[in-house]
């Protein structure tokens, strides 16, 4: 029954960190990467759809991304979402594909992706510890319920907090990893 549990956990406190770190690639650093704009959200046809299924993205150049749509009518509403992002490039658009040159970052750009990416790591701490109450709720249920004794549910609850300390400990270190890219002239 515990084990069960805190195997779940072990999962959904991942499932955090995959996401962290999915969300984190999308932050720019000094080298262009199709992960800065793949799940752009972009209009299309009255829905929202990622633009990673919208187009291929490549890397011509270091400080370049290329965005070539499979549906050529859809160039206009890109390169629109692309302006409304908060990535402050301007794209250029070819009538069949669309370039985004990056520009070099300024020290004070810097300082605000680091920023960003604090409020990130913050973001999944509390999402891992929101995990934590929940499973320790779960534990203290099965007790009422005299599915575990009260031993066996002390066990449990120092066990996820054991797991816990180690998934925020990979979120520091995932987080120290970005900003020294970031900052990285």
């Amino acid at each position: 029954m515990i084990r069960e549990t805190i195997k779940e956990a072990t999962l959904r406190m991942q499932g955090a960190l995959d996401n962290l770190e999915l969300d984190l690639s999308g932050i720019r650093t000094g080298r262009a990467s199709p992960a800065l704009v793949e799940r752009m959200q972009v209009e299309y046809y009255g829905t929202n759809t990622q633009l990673i299924q919208m187009a291929t993205i490549s890397v011509p150049e270091s400080r370049q991304l290329l965005i070539r749509p499979f549906d050529p009518s859809s160039l206009k509403t890109i390169e629109r979402a692309i302006l409304a992002s908060d990535l402050g490039i301007t794209p250029n658009n070819d009538g069949k594909c669309i370039r985004l040159n990056l520009p070099p970052l300024t020290e004070e750009r810097r300082r605000d992706l680091v920023k960003v990416v604090r409020n990130r790591l913050e973001e999944a701490r509390v999402a891992i510890r929101n995990i934590r109450r929940d499973v320790i709720r779960d534990l203290k249920d099965f007790e009422k319920e005299k599915m575990i004794s009260e031993d066996e549910m002390e066990k449990g609850e120092k066990e996820l907090q054991e797991l816990t300390d180690t998934m925020i400990e990979r979120v520091e270190e995932i987080g120290v990893n970005k900003e020294k890219e970031v900052m990285e002239v």
